[in-house]
Parts: structure tokens; C-alpha cells; sequence
């Protein structure tokens, strides 16, 4: 009989901490690209309430770490996790971006807040999908 989680643990620390890096970088990465946005003139307010930057990597890093455990557990249960992952994470950012189409914030705000979901996934994604098998 096989201990499973002998199996389990060399692949699944490496997917928590590259995942759990990813998060801290998209995170950066959201915040410098609104803070760029703002500098440029572009408001960060949506039904008229401000969004603070520390706002977007908190967001980033939450919907980061989802992305993890549901990455998670398709190591576990999919026949080939990565693709399932990239599959199932490009749908669910395009997913995010409806919110941002809808809100109550001029086309520039959206289109800023659109790009920061992009930023995040571009960073987030293929990371994650490289510790998953194929």
C-alpha cells in the first residue's frame, strides 16, 4: 500500500509557493498599474466612491489565492490539471470583466480597471499553470 501524501507533498509546496508569490507580484502589479493610471489622470472612482490602491492588490491577492485552491484541486482531480487550470481561469478573467463594463464610472476608469485584471492574470496564470501537470 502507497502513502499518497508522500506523492502529494513534492508537488504541492512548490504550487503553494509559487502561487502564493504570483499573488504578491499581481498584487504589486494592479497597484503600480492604477497608481499609473491615476498620474494620468484617470479616476479611480466608481459610483462615486474612490478606490484606494491598496484596494486593488487586496482584491488581486484574494482572487490570487482562489485561483490557487481551485488550481489545487484540479492537481488532484483533473485528468490535465494545467489545461483545465488555463481553461478555466481565461474564462473566469473574462468573467471579471463584466462588473467593469457595468460600473458606475466613465469608459477611461472601466478600461483602467479592466487592465488591471489582465496585468493580474498575465501574471498569475501561467505561473500557476507551470507547476501543474499537463
Amino acid at each position: 500500500m502507497t502513502d499518497t501524501r508522500t506523492h502529494a507533498a513534492p508537488t504541492f509546496l512548490p504550487l503553494v509557493a509559487t502561487g502564493l508569490l504570483a499573488a504578491a507580484v499581481a498584487g504589486g502589479a494592479t497597484v503600480l498599474v492604477a497608481a499609473a493610471g491615476q498620474a494620468a489622470g484617470i479616476s479611480l472612482e466608481v459610483g462615486g466612491a474612490p478606490i484606494p490602491l491598496a484596494g486593488f492588490a487586496g482584491m488581486t491577492v484574494i482572487c490570487s489565492i482562489i485561483g490557487l485552491v481551485l488550481a489545487a484541486v484540479l492537481a488532484r482531480v483533473a485528468r490535465h490539471p494545467r489545461t483545465a487550470f488555463v481553461r478555466t481561469t481565461v474564462v473566469l478573467t473574462v468573467v471579471s470583466l463584466v462588473p467593469d463594463l457595468l460600473a458606475q464610472a466613465g469608459p477611461a476608469t472601466k478600461m483602467l480597471l479592466m487592465l488591471t485584471h489582465l496585468v493580474a492574470a498575465a501574471i498569475v496564470i501561467p505561473a500557476v499553470a507551470r507547476r501543474l501537470a499537463h
